[in-house]
């Protein structure tokens, strides 16, 4: 990927910067898309062209404006001439216990974990064709194991987990699609969704005793971009082993 270009959405923070560091130490050129958090994306673009001149630019857009993405992915090809990785990181994620759910809820959530990916992928494909790339999406074990009062979020990365192998068969063989379920990575703003007693039972369930850190996501991601040449249409769980438990 020396000389490469890969779009990370949601790449301000958490997560999806600590993709754009790996991905960026491995030589790729990044492209940054952020939608709120502007600062945040500026100073890690900053932080990574002081690392290599010239080898990031930044991207705002709402994503769950679908009409929009098209010119999302022309300015983000255009930063260097060439896409060579999507990586669909941009996630909502918050609780809607049945008897509460509401259709904004319902757009917020199903657009931007399963609509969002799918415009952006197929606005990418044309270039990601081009160079031979691949997409990663960041799924979620619990596409396969719902959790408890996140029906609409569970939901929508079900259907992620979806598209990834629908995307895998309809852009091959010039794309490679792949998806990564994280597990247990960073407790969503600061522990607001799981209180200590169910960080702590969550820990005890996972084979691995112990939470793991967005390197590992971002190691998982760097694998299936760069150096997994006969590897699509699969999902590979990063989470301690938890999505076995019984």
């Amino acid at each position: 990927m020396q000389g490469g270009a890969v779009l990370v959405t949601g790449a301000a923070r958490r997560i999806g910067a600590a993709i754009a560091r790996r991905l960026h130490a491995a030589g790729a050129n990044m492209v940054l898309h952020y939608h709120r958090s502007r600062d945040d994306a500026e100073r890690l673009c900053a932080e990574l062209n002081a690392g290599r001149a010239g080898s990031c630019a930044t991207v705002s857009h709402d994503l769950l404006d679908t009409d929009g993405i098209p010119a999302l992915v022309e300015r983000a090809a255009a930063c260097f001439g060439r896409l060579d990785g999507l990586v669909n990181n941009a996630s909502s994620f918050y609780a809607t216990p049945i008897g509460s759910i509401t259709p904004d809820q319902w757009r917020d959530l199903m657009g931007s974990n399963l609509r969002a990916p799918l415009f952006v992928s197929q606005a990418a494909a044309p270039f990601l064709a081009r160079s031979k790339g691949a997409i990663v999406n960041i799924v979620d074990i619990h596409a396969e194991r719902p959790l408890k009062s996140f029906v609409v979020y569970s939901v929508a990365k079900a259907g992620l987990a979806g598209l990834t192998r629908s995307l895998a068969l309809e852009l091959a063989p010039a794309v490679r699609v792949n998806g990564v379920a994280p597990g247990s990575i960073l407790w969503p703003d600061q522990g607001k969704h799981f209180d200590p007693a169910e960080q702590e039972r969550i820990v005890a369930t996972t084979p691995l005793e112990r939470v793991g850190g967005p390197e590992d996501i971002a190691g998982a991601v760097k694998y299936l971009l760069f150096d997994a040449p006969f590897v699509t249409g699969q999902i590979l769980a990063v989470d301690g082993g938890r999505a076995i438990h019984l």
